[in-house]
């Protein structure tokens, strides 16, 4: 599945309204702040149809997905958006992200753990809340909100750049860093960089990370950053992205892909935008002096034309 879809859940006394674009989305939060009514709403339509008194608009089918034959149930499904609740605990399990990978469906998990084994997107980590239109109305209006829409204080002229792994981007950030002053260096991995920023000292640290995979590690890098004022998060969807950006490559549609990436991202093939990314750039290179690979960066891209005009793309870091 593929694209942006609208969704609206009500009744006489509830409105759900928001759009789903990426294959997973978290809606974290508090209690009481209409998690589980929502799964319950969608509960009761599939379990009483019209007669619920639940509204369900949609251009594609919401299902709900629960209880110990829950894999069977997904193997059945297809081109759906498909709701989870945290009581549900299959959720944080390995057996489950590898059922989600090459799902033709959309995940929406309403839960406050962090899911280690699924790369989610920072901008798909939402919580609920009333919007505040119609307050003369008895219906109440409930609306998503990003919970991290406003982590990246940037741009920033750091000390020291900590890069989520040490491939392509790692080496592009150190030669560039290099030749200012500034120390690089990698984190090797994802779930390394709390430990490295919670022993930084005064210095001004900015983090480079893939923002469409490092959702499960936000809710500890971003305390730590609240914390620590000298630590700036930048999280662009993937280094990929930023070359892809950048006007370096040429090719047909992308500017329309990059636009709207959820028009040509297929859940079924690609288990994160990441990933996507990066294979349009290996394609959209293969026959030029640009080639590129993750694993290690290509000279070329270091060659000061390329790499100054790469530099300019970036929003996040002065270098």
């Amino acid at each position: 599945m593929r694209g942006k879809h609208r969704i609206i859940i009500q009744n006489n006394r509830l409105h759900y309204e928001f759009e789903i674009k990426r294959n997973i989305t978290i809606i974290q939060g508090d209690s009481a702040t209409g998690k589980t009514t929502l799964i319950n709403m969608l509960r009761q339509v599939e379990n009483l149809g019209d007669s619920s008194g639940i509204d369900v608009i949609s251009d594609v089918p919401c299902r709900i997905l629960e209880g110990r034959n829950w894999k069977i149930l997904l193997e059945n499904m297809s081109g759906n958006i498909i709701f989870i609740d945290e009581d549900n605990e299959f959720i944080n399990t390995e057996e489950f992200a590898e059922a989600v990978r090459g799902s033709d469906n959309y995940f929406v998990l309403i839960t406050r753990e962090n899911l280690y084994n699924l790369p989610y997107s920072v901008e798909e980590i939402y919580g609920l809340r009333s919007s505040g239109k119609y307050q003369n109305t008895k219906r109440v209006y409930q609306q998503m909100y990003q919970i991290y829409s406003n982590i990246q204080d940037v741009p920033v002229k750091p000390a020291r750049i900590i890069t989520e792994d040490s491939n392509a981007g790692y080496e592009f950030f150190e030669a560039a860093g290099r030749e200012k002053g500034i120390l690089c260096e990698s984190a090797g991995g994802k779930s390394n960089i709390f430990n490295l920023i919670r022993n930084v000292k005064d210095e001004e640290v900015c983090v480079v990370a893939d923002g469409a995979a490092i959702g499960p590690e936000m809710n500890r890098l971003y305390k730590q950053a609240e914390k620590a004022k000298n630590i700036t998060l930048y999280l662009p969807e993937s280094f990929e992205w930023i070359i892809l950006k950048s006007g370096l490559i040429e090719g047909k549609d992308l500017q329309k892909i990059l636009e709207e990436p959820e028009k040509y991202i297929d859940s079924g093939e690609f288990f994160s935008w990441e990933r996507y990314f990066t294979k349009l750039l290996v394609n959209m290179t293969e026959e030029t002096y640009l080639k590129y690979r993750k694993a290690h960066l290509n000279k070329a891209y270091l060659h000061d034309k390329n790499k100054r005009q790469i530099l300019k793309s970036i929003e996040g870091i002065v270098l």
